[in-house]
C-alpha cells in the first residue's frame, strides 16, 4: 500500500528543528523551504522550532533563568519531528546536542526525519551520527531523507534548482512521518511509564 493513500487520523504537530545557530546559516533558507512544502499538507500542524532563539544552560542544569521550560513545552507538543541539520567537520552542530540531552521524555516514543545540507556529504554524516543519539531517547528514524550536497549551488532565490527532485523527496519523508505519527502517538497512550523514566 502507498503511504499517500493513507489518509486516516487527525492531524499531527510537526515540530521541524533548526539546528544551526551560526551567524549567517544557511539553514534558514534549506528550513523555510521544508516549512512552506509541509504547511501545505493538510495533515500537518507546523511548529519552526529554531534553536538560535532559545538560551539553554550548557551545563545541564534546570536554570529557570534559562528558556529550558519554554523549549521543553514546544518538544512535548509536537507528535512528530523533522531535524534540518548541517554537517560541522563530519558531525553535527553542538547546540544541537545540547538541546538534544537538555529533554528526556518529551522526546520518548516519537518519529522524526531529517534535512541536511553541506558540502560533497550533504550533511548524511551528521544524519547518521544522529541517528544514534534519538535511538537512544527511544525515537523512530524514518529511513529516507532529504539532502542537499554542495548545498548553496542547489538553491536560487530561496528555492531549490531542482524543485520538483527535492520536492518529491520532502513528500515522501512526510508521508512516512505521518503513518509513523500515528502509529506511536496511539501507542504512547500504553506507553510503559517504567521506560519512559529509564
Amino acid at each position: 500500500m502507498l503511504l499517500e493513500k493513507i489518509s486516516t487520523g487527525s492531524s499531527l504537530r510537526l515540530g521541524i528543528i533548526l539546528g544551526s545557530t551560526r551567524k549567517g546559516r544557511f539553514g534558514e533558507t534549506v528550513a523555510n523551504w521544508f516549512e512552506e512544502i509541509a504547511k501545505q499538507d493538510y495533515r500537518f500542524e507546523t511548529d519552526l522550532i529554531d534553536l538560535s532563539e532559545f538560551s539553554l544552560p550548557w551545563d545541564m542544569s534546570k536554570n529557570m533563568d534559562s528558556d529550558l521550560s519554554l523549549f521543553s513545552e514546544r518538544i512535548a507538543e509536537a507528535d512528530v519531528f523533522v531535524v534540518i541539520t548541517p554537517e560541522y567537520n563530519h558531525g553535527y552542530p553542538a547546540y544541537l546536542k545540547l538541546a538534544i540531552d537538555s529533554l528526556r521524555e518529551e522526546w520518548n516514543a516519537k518519529p522524526l526525519g531529517f534535512v541536511s545540507y553541506g558540502g560533497s556529504s550533504g550533511g548524511l554524516r551528521a544524519v547518521e551520527q544522529l541517528r544514534n543519539v534519538f535511538a537512544e531517547l527511544r525515537m523512530t528514524t524514518i529511513r529516507d531523507c532529504v539532502s542537499f550536497h554542495w548545498a548553496h549551488a542547489r538553491f536560487h532565490n530561496g528555492r531549490p534548482t531542482e524543485e520538483f527532485r527535492y520536492t518529491s523527496s520532502a513528500e515522501k519523508l512526510l508521508n512516512e512521518l505521518y503513518w509513523w505519527g500515528n502509529v506511536l502517538k496511539q501507542a504512547r497512550m500504553n506507553f510503559p511509564q517504567s521506560l519512559l523514566r529509564s
